[in-house]
């Protein structure tokens, strides 16, 4: 009879485990691993004994990878007895070890790695099967399902998020990202995180779900001498979630998806993680911008507006722009992607911005004259 165990670990326990015992994801963060137990088998932690886990498929199941001393009835290799019919217990008492006395390439990437994954510390049987298998590598499940027998949370957000990220759930799933056994990147990546990132986002005609051509971002960086602060820290993560999430684009928290929104303080709930949020909440002032027309505060005459207020993107690029302040040079407006020029000029205390949203309009920070269109 099968029976269900339900421990409660740190995930840098399950996930990522530092060879220095330091924990490795978020502090306090929490997994539930579901440990299932079936015919006397233990498939996550604890003794390993014969049973369902690491039998050889039934007759007549059908078979895609066999490991090759069983295929070749040498069974004497992992057991005291070289009787198919009875070959007895394995010759070392830790499975992984037995492992490692072929594979030792992998013996070796381990040790030396900063970060191993439990899984393989307590046991290769926790994913393989040791005999054969009805999938590749031996697998006793193919990923992403055999992810989510202790990532649950993880497969749940990927899965159920409003907005999804396809290289969890494409090509080779989780393993697109992450390595099985181990690695030097905190959370067992293959990469440092932002290199990953532009394997994907680094090449031209990338889609996202509704068919829209996002942005090289590779490309973008490459030739824009301003990057945002985030990006030239290649931490995506400060602004991105990597599995799934609630809102536009991956984003952590609340941005306008669109180049006109009505003000709300929340919708900008991102940019105001770094940025001081009165920056456009005040209609005044001579310290909090130089975006201003003597105290006119021209963030706030763009931004909180009851209805067609521009939006953050309506002016500034989030990756990389030609001119500081990330002022870009056009912005995508409508769904036809069709590029509205900003036509910026800064000036010595203050900037011109013309044939835009408005007629030609000058700033002037330190008379606080205005001359030309309005806003």
């Amino acid at each position: 009879m099968a029976r269900i165990i339900v421990l409660e670990t740190r995930s840098s326990a399950i996930h990522g485990r530092s060879r220095k015992g330091v924990a490795t994801m978020e502090s306090g963060a929490r997994l539930v691993g579901v440990v299932m137990i079936m015919l006397g088998v233990m498939m996550w932690g604890g003794p390993l004994v014969a049973g369902a886990g690491v039998a050889p498929l039934p007759k007549g199941a059908t078979i895609v990878w066999s490991h090759a001393p069983y295929g070749m009835g040498e069974c004497g290799i992992c057991h005291v007895r070289d009787d198919p019919a009875d070959p007895g217990p394995i010759t070392t008492q830790n499975v992984t070890e037995l492992c490692f006395g072929c594979h030792e390439e992998l013996q070796d990437a381990m040790a030396k790695s900063r970060y191993s994954h439990a899984a393989v510390e307590d046991s290769c049987t926790n994913c393989h099967n040791p005999h054969n298998s009805a999938y590749k590598k031996l697998l006793i499940a193919e990923p992403p399902s055999l992810c989510a027998q202790c990532h649950q949370d993880i497969w749940d957000e990927a899965t159920k998020a409003p907005v999804q990220h396809r290289a969890v759930r494409d090509g080779k799933s989780c393993l697109n990202c992450h390595s099985p056994h181990a690695s030097n990147v905190d959370s067992l990546l293959l990469d440092l995180p932002y290199n990953l990132c532009v394997t994907c986002h680094g090449k031209d005609g990338v889609k996202d779900e509704q068919g829209k051509t996002l942005t090289n971002i590779a490309a973008l960086l490459a030739s824009n001498p301003v990057i945002h602060g985030p990006v030239a820290d290649k931490d995506c993560s400060a602004c991105h979630t990597p599995h799934g999430g609630k809102y536009f684009r991956l984003l952590t928290t609340e941005y306008p998806a669109t180049f006109y929104s009505p003000f709300d303080p929340k919708s900008y709930a991102l940019c105001f993680t770094c940025h001081n949020s009165e920056i456009v909440a005040v209609e005044r002032t001579t310290t909090l911008t130089g975006f201003r027309d003597g105290n006119r505060n021209l963030h706030y005459v763009h931004v909180n507006k009851k209805e067609r207020g521009r939006t953050c993107r309506a002016c500034h690029e989030v990756h990389a722009a030609p001119q500081p302040h990330l002022i870009r040079n056009g912005v995508p407006y409508g769904k036809s992607g069709w590029i509205l020029k900003i036509n910026y000029t800064p000036l010595p205390n203050g900037g011109r911005c013309e044939k835009t949203c408005h007629g030609a309009f000058t700033y002037d920070r330190t008379k606080g004259t205005a001359s030309g269109g309005s806003s």
